[in-house]
Parts: structure tokens; sequence; C-alpha cells
């Protein structure tokens, strides 16, 4: 019985060891996907200053409040766009505006009937 004892006590070190080792590496692996995010985020803000006058730039910023996935996805197509060189010039206001009522108007619209 003492070696089962023995074994069980050595297999609960190593699990506890496992465990400290592991919560040690956590917050390190988080801190490097917040660094990475910041920096990812820090490429994309100075690409779309880059693509957008200050004017379309702060009509995204106001649309991020209310559709922020639709806004992300929207910097996304622009900075691919950009990078393909299909933005010859930085998309005004205007430009954004038309934009924004073409890929609006792509949704499908739902309609509920009740009887």
């Amino acid at each position: 019985m003492s070696d089962i004892e023995e074994i069980r006590r050595r297999r609960m070190q190593e699990l506890q060891q496992q465990a400290a080792q592991q919560a040690q590496q956590q917050p390190q692996d988080a801190q490097a996907q917040e660094q990475m995010r910041r920096e990812l985020d820090a490429q994309k803000r100075q690409a779309l200053l880059q693509i957008l006058t200050p004017e379309a730039r702060s009509r995204l910023a106001n649309l991020r409040l209310t559709k922020p996935e639709f806004v992300d996805q929207i910097e996304l197509q622009l900075i691919q766009l950009a990078q393909m060189g299909r933005v010859k010039s930085k998309i005004t206001d205007e430009q954004l505006k038309e934009l924004l009522r073409k890929l609006a108007g792509q949704k499908r619209d739902i309609n509920i009937t009740w009887k």
C-alpha cells in the first residue's frame, strides 16, 4: 500500500507543478495577445489615415458608436482595396456615404406577417 501512496503523492506533485506552470504562462500569453491587438489597431489606424479624409474618418467614428461590427467590416474592405491599388486618392466623405449606402442596401429586409 505504501508504494501506491508514494505513486499518488508523486503524481499529485507533478500535477501541481504543471498547474503552477500553466498559471504563470497564461498571463504572459494574455499580455502577448493584447500587445499584438494594439499593434494591429495602430497599423489599421495608420492605413485609414492614408486612405480617408478627416471628414470620412469622423463619419466612421460616429457610425462605430451604433454599428461597430459594420464599421470594422468597412475598414477592412477599404484597407484591402488600398492594398490592391484600387484606391487612387483619399476617399472623401461623399464617397464614403455612397459606399455606406450601397453596403447597407445589400442587407435583406425581413418582413414578418401576422395571421
